[in-house]
């Protein structure tokens, strides 16, 4: 099984981490011996999964359900779980009792967006046992603050500020940092700063490594394609193809076919009578 000290010796080696972020058993299961190194049990589940409009929407149960599943099917690489929106930020004990609850739901370590209000939990957490990556640039919990999904960073000050969050969540003991949605040349900035490993989405290349939703890198859903996202497969019409084939197949009535059903003679009803 990967554990948060291979991204320190990825890192160390120079050899990328790959990263994508799942929500359920079956998806767990096909990406368990694919040689991932990490599953991140993401709260975009509340907008992939759910259909909620943004992040915002996931809550505790939704995140520790989802946790379970993947945990129940993927044994090799790290999982990491998101917590969700505000569970960190009412208090240092109801930020450990999130933490606590995906644990033992099954992550391995966990994942919380920004740094400043968040150092000292952090630094708990790591003290406590919890395995912490943090989320720096566009944090989509934030969404409402930011104005949308937007790039961020685009000034002198945005930038300088996001490489002192890097130095104080390595400071405060998070193991890796994703890096989304920045200018590339200050992910590359960060990465060759930082002890830690980042990971990138929409981040450029030279991050220690990549994270990808699912759905996305399988273009299961082609109306979303922001620029960072690229689709090594054509999912959705694969699958529409599939079940047009299905029904069509039920319509001619070429299945089932013997092959797809049971028999036993044996047992076969016989011919009922009727008595006049």
């Amino acid at each position: 099984m990967i554990s948060i000290l291979d991204f320190y010796l990825k890192k160390a080696k120079k050899i990328k981490i790959s990263m994508v972020t799942c929500y359920d058993f079956t998806m767990a299961q096909l990406l368990n011996h694919t040689g991932i190194d990490c599953l991140l049990v993401g709260d975009s589940v509340a907008m992939t999964m759910h259909g909620f409009a943004t992040t915002v929407s996931a809550t505790l149960t939704m995140m520790v359900l989802h946790t379970r599943a993947v945990s129940r099917g993927a044994s090799e690489p790290c999982i990491v779980s998101d917590l969700p929106f505000l569970s960190y930020r009412k208090s240092l004990t109801q930020g450990v009792t999130a933490a606590q609850k995906l644990m033992q739901a099954g992550a391995h370590a966990i994942k919380l967006e920004g740094a400043r209000g968040n150092l000292k939990l952090i630094a708990h957490l790591v003290e406590s046992g919890v395995p912490v990556m943090g989320h720096l640039g566009l944090t989509p919990q934030h969404f409402h603050a930011l104005g949308g999904y937007k790039v961020q960073c685009k000034t002198r000050q945005t930038a300088q500020q996001l490489q002192n969050d890097a130095q104080a969540l390595e400071e405060a003991g998070c193991f890796a940092v994703v890096l989304e949605c920045i200018p590339w040349p200050l992910a590359q900035t960060i990465t060759e700063t930082l002890k830690i490993a980042t990971i990138g989405i929409g981040a450029g290349r030279y991050t220690d490594g990549q994270v990808l939703v699912i759905q996305d890198l399988l273009g299961l859903n082609p109306n979303f394609k922001p620029k960072f996202v690229k689709h090594f497969m054509h999912g959705a019409a694969l699958i529409q193809q599939a079940i047009a084939e299905y029904r069509q197949a039920i319509a001619s009535g070429t299945f089932p076919h013997n092959e797809h059903s049971y028999s036993n003679n044996n047992v076969a009803p016989t011919t009922p009578t009727t008595t006049s």
